[in-house]
């Protein structure tokens, strides 16, 4: 059961190019680029490390934007330009001392398969490749970019009973 799992998750890992983006990548002419984020994403991705949970992005691709978007959310464990994300994963676990039943990763494309195999609680977006959807245990209903992380986050501090801590600071407010 989903729920099960999520209960479990202590490390959130996330792609970063069709998760946390749209995955478009807009080239300028002096080589510069640039991506958008979801400002929901980024809101629960805070909540998430304020609740305890560890977040860290893992990314085949290096890229200044999303170097700049770790920071501005304080996200520290950011692994970027690996074209091996297993050997990179498996580092991970190492560093932070746990199994892959702790760990959730989202992903969209084919590149992500190896790791969504081995993790407790494998995600996609909704717009995410079909042979990544069809061996995921949970899949957001909306695109990559457009808050799928939000909901993928809200979902796991539901399970782990932590959502309620994370929403009463606003709703006492009203």
């Amino acid at each position: 059961m989903v729920e099960e799992r999520a209960a479990r998750v202590k490390l959130l890992l996330f792609d970063v190019d069709g998760v946390l983006t749209d995955g478009v990548v807009v080239m300028h002419a002096d080589g510069t680029e640039s991506k958008g984020f979801h400002i929901r994403d980024g809101a629960a991705i805070v909540w998430a490390q304020r609740a305890g949970l560890t977040v860290g992005f893992l990314s085949s691709r290096a890229s200044g934007a999303t170097t700049q978007r770790a920071a501005q959310l304080a996200v520290r464990l950011v692994i970027q330009g690996v074209p091996d994300k297993v050997t990179a994963y498996e580092q991970i676990l190492r560093d932070a001392g746990l199994d892959d039943a702790s760990v959730a990763y989202m992903g969209d494309d084919l590149v992500d398969i190896p790791v969504l195999s081995r993790v407790g609680l494998a995600a996609a977006p909704l717009d995410g490749a079909p042979e990544v959807r069809e061996r995921v245990h949970w899949t957001s209903t909306v695109a990559g970019g457009r808050g799928a992380v939000r909901e993928f986050i809200e979902m796991v501090l539901r399970a782990q009973s932590r959502w309620d801590a994370v929403t009463q600071p606003f709703l006492a407010s009203s």
